[in-house]
């Protein structure tokens, strides 16, 4: 098992102020995945079925040297197998001379909500969580080998996309509900030249660039929530994934990309 590297500062990650123009990164990302189609072409929608997937978060960096199996073992699992996968690169490591361009005071802050949600003493890459839990035991895993999130619980999910604008329907359930929104990019790879991983060559799937975090509502009754997406953003995927009340949980999931 690859060894994890420990950050036990509680509060806001070193980096932050540096990775505060992560934005302006992502976007130019974005802008080089444009497509010459027009936003009309943009239609499409998905439903979630009767067995919700499995929801791995992986919080890593490219500035951390036990990251990259981590990395490789998040390209392998892939939606089609019941699980919605979501690599959250963070931004703390970059104080050992290696910027992580994908890394977002947003995908860092989740990270050390999480650890507060599930009572941890301290933020570290890469971690795994699966289904809002801890999960250490990733290596060597398939896909078919995470259990998924207890149908029982999970609203009915249904996405539909109009040119640049995502329209997540959530079913009525019980309580209350939250969620998140992730705009995912595949086939990134960066040559690493200073850090624990200079000289390396590192490919990144299922990347969140863009997080947005919903508000919780009454589940009592149906619920509509909309992200508008940069104009360069067309064949990108987009996730939703409804969580508890605090945000922290997920209960359902589902992946959207207009082909």
């Amino acid at each position: 098992m690859p060894r994890t590297r420990h950050h036990p500062t509680p509060g806001t990650p070193p980096g932050c102020p540096t990775a505060l123009r992560r934005p302006r990164l992502w976007l130019a990302l974005l802008a080089s995945a444009a497509v010459s189609h027009s936003a009309s072409a943009q239609t499409c929608e998905a439903s979630t079925g009767p067995q919700p997937p499995a929801v791995v978060e992986l919080y890593t960096s490219e500035g951390c040297s036990s990251c990259p199996p981590a990395d490789r073992w998040l390209s392998g699992l892939k939606e089609q197998d019941g699980v919605v996968a979501l690599a959250f690169h963070v931004s703390y490591w970059d104080h050992l001379g290696w910027l992580d361009r994908f890394a977002t005071p947003q995908t860092t802050a989740r990270q050390h909500q999480i650890k507060a949600a599930l009572g941890g003493r301290y933020v570290y890459t890469p971690q795994v969580v699966l289904n809002g839990q801890d999960h250490r035991n990733w290596p060597g895993q398939t896909a078919q080998q995470l259990p998924r999130l207890p149908a029982a619980q999970a609203p009915g999910l249904r996405l539909r996309r109009e040119g640049h604008q995502v329209t997540a329907h959530i079913a009525a359930s019980s309580g209350q509900l939250a969620g998140y929104w992730a705009v995912l990019r595949d086939g990134l790879s960066s040559r690493v030249t200073r850090g624990e991983n200079a000289g390396e060559h590192l490919k990144h799937d299922h990347v969140v660039g863009l997080y947005r975090p919903v508000p919780a509502w009454s589940a009592a009754q149906a619920h509509s929530v909309q992200l508008d997406l940069p104009a360069a953003a067309s064949g990108l995927r987009v996730a939703f994934v409804v969580t508890d009340s605090g945000g922290n949980r997920p209960v359902q999931a589902l992946v959207l990309r207009c082909s």
